[in-house]
């Protein structure tokens, strides 16, 4: 069984809320898929508490969320410019609280996180295959969708980044595709694509005082919700 979260934003207390849950269960892999850090000043607790486990828990698999790209923008470690996207949501207040809460030095190991994780034919990942701050729902056009999973050629992809939990499934089917140009029509190309799934792991941080997150059993492909309050 594996376990996995996402939007911790620096709220410790969630977080230890759930890791006590944890271990409750026959937990065998604990993903965290981004935003582990936010404008909390407990951020850089959280920061530590993932990076060193106690003997009795799981070393998780992190990879990199919305706040942490926007902490390596800030500081530079990127070659994008100015911090406009976080600006533009949440106010150059914002920014600078957010400059306060993570020490440069977490910035680099945050900096070295993975873009996402590849296991069986799962893809785990924060935002999507496109970037961390593309936010996948069963809204999106199941096109979009389908080309974000194929892009890594996966059946099954969860993500953290809009914060909900939701199981959406797209069905076995088969796509007619015939390209024309100036100078002559190509013969129709048929691809045939097996069932998949959107799995969005819910928040842990994000809303007090419920954590949410996901189980994932790779044996059975069974998916299980979980809510803590703290």
């Amino acid at each position: 069984m594996w376990a996995i979260l996402s939007g911790i934003e620096g709220n410790l207390t969630a977080f230890q809320a759930v890791l006590r849950d944890i271990q409750t269960l026959n937990i065998e892999q604990l993903y965290i898929l981004g935003d582990l850090v936010g404008i909390n000043p407990d951020s850089e607790k959280v920061v530590q508490r993932i990076r060193y486990p106690h003997a009795d828990e799981l070393s998780p698999q992190v990879c990199r969320g919305w706040w942490e790209e926007q902490c390596i923008i800030l500081h530079g470690l990127v070659a994008t410019g100015e911090p406009t996207e976080l600006e533009v949501q949440y106010g150059a207040e914002t920014a600078k609280k957010l400059w306060d809460s993570v020490s440069s030095e977490t910035v680099k190991w945050l900096a070295a996180l993975e873009f996402g994780f590849v296991e069986l034919d799962c893809l785990l990942i924060h935002g999507s295959t496109v970037s961390v701050s593309e936010e996948l729902t069963p809204k999106t056009s199941p096109w979009q969708i389908l080309d974000r999973l194929q892009r890594m050629e996966v059946n099954h992809l969860f993500c953290g980044r809009s914060g909900e939990v939701f199981d959406y499934e797209l069905q076995a089917g088969s796509i007619a595709t015939t390209v024309t140009t100036l100078d002559s029509q190509h013969l129709p190309q048929t691809m045939t694509t097996a069932q998949k799934r959107l799995i969005g792991v819910g928040s842990v941080g994000r809303k007090p005082p419920k954590a949410t997150y996901t189980l994932y059993n790779p044996y059975t492909n069974g998916v299980e919700f979980r809510t803590v309050y703290y």
